[in-house]
């Protein structure tokens, strides 16, 4: 098992920034990346970004290319999601996961989830 715990978050004005963690624990060696999706009422779920542990290759998707970047801190089994120039439509409940097989932009190839944070951009 691997457990995921997200911090971050919050309610910020258009043009702000947000940082969000995902903290991974357990079994962390039997993961190949770690990925972030988003959710807005309504919508389905859609992928954010994601990173692969191989070779640390980074993924977008075309919503947030070039406003958002994941890292990683390795020694702290941590994931990042910096947002610059949020906007009111990245607003959504955000959710870490960890992956295991599979394409990376799909969410049924991540089998651990975070807890989920709300991120709200007013305009």
């Amino acid at each position: 098992q691997v457990q995921l715990v997200q911090s971050g978050g919050g309610l910020v004005q258009a043009g702000d920034s947000l940082r969000l963690s995902c903290a991974a624990s357990g079994r962390t060696f039997s993961t190949t990346g770690m990925g972030w999706f988003r959710q807005a009422p309504g919508k389905e779920r859609e992928f954010v970004s994601a990173i692969n542990w191989s070779d640390g290759s980074t993924y977008y998707g075309d919503s947030v290319k070039g406003r958002f970047t994941i890292s990683r801190d390795a020694a702290k089994n941590t994931v990042y999601l910096q947002m610059n120039s949020l906007k009111p439509e990245d607003t959504a409940v955000y959710y870490c996961a960890a992956k295991l097989l599979g394409s990376i932009w799909s969410a049924t190839s991540y089998a651990y989830w975070g807890q989920g944070t709300q991120v709200t951009v007013s305009s």
